[in-house]
């Protein structure tokens, strides 16, 4: 595994198995609304950050009502269910083989910061981070600030960092880093999706051990 220093890891989707959870709360808040539903095809062609943007291409309406409350509405009936997502099956041994390696290991999400860690700890892997880098609020505006930010704290060079995702958005993410990237059709986007971003398109978590150089 040499040519790179550390792994930096999207959490929602690559790591954490929830795409159906998000489009099983969506579909309901859509029903709630009369607005059409989305299948998971239509999810992942549709699905983008800002989630603000995501929102009103669904259709929701916000001179009627708030984004910050329709944002709340899904965050809570996610956090309720959350309990419901497993992690992706082969990313326990995945994690466990890249720190034996010596690769350092981080996780970069949209998701709020105390979120991230209690849901990363709940699953027994904070051993393999030595960083976890989450949002102070809830309302998923993207990670390219977030991820200029950890580039610039990291001590190591950004080509010899390498980041892993499962959205166009984590491709804008490494390109704003100056790193590396890798993506993971999760269900969030699709595979066409991801490959026309240019990026090498991986098709299981197993993959990534492959693609270290």
């Amino acid at each position: 595994m040499r040519g790179f220093d550390h792994v930096i890891w999207d959490w929602n989707g690559t790591l954490l198995d929830d795409a159906w959870l998000c489009v099983d709360v969506m579909n309901g808040m859509l029903c709630r609304r009369a607005l059409p539903g989305l299948t998971p095809a239509k999810y992942e062609e549709s699905f983008d950050f800002p989630v603000l943007d995501f929102y009103r291409r669904l259709g929701f309406d916000f001179e009627r009502e708030a984004f910050g409350q329709v944002g709340l509405e899904f965050v809570e009936a996610y956090e309720r269910r959350k309990g419901e997502c497993r992690l992706r099956s082969g990313a326990a041994s995945v994690l466990s083989e890249i720190r034996r390696s010596g690769i350092g290991q981080s996780v970069l999400s949209a998701c709020r910061h105390e979120r991230l860690v209690e849901s990363i700890a709940r699953l027994g892997l904070s051993e393999n981070f030595s960083g976890v880098f989450g949002h102070v609020d809830d309302y998923a505006s993207g990670k390219v600030e977030k991820g200029r930010q950890l580039a610039r704290s990291m001590g190591c060079p950004m080509d010899r960092v390498l980041i892993v995702g499962d959205t166009v958005h984590d491709f804008d993410v490494a390109r704003a880093m100056g790193a590396a990237c890798l993506l993971m059709p999760c269900g969030h986007n699709s595979r066409q999706r991801l490959a026309a971003c240019g990026a090498p398109v991986i098709s299981s978590i197993e993959d990534v051990l492959g693609q270290l150089p």
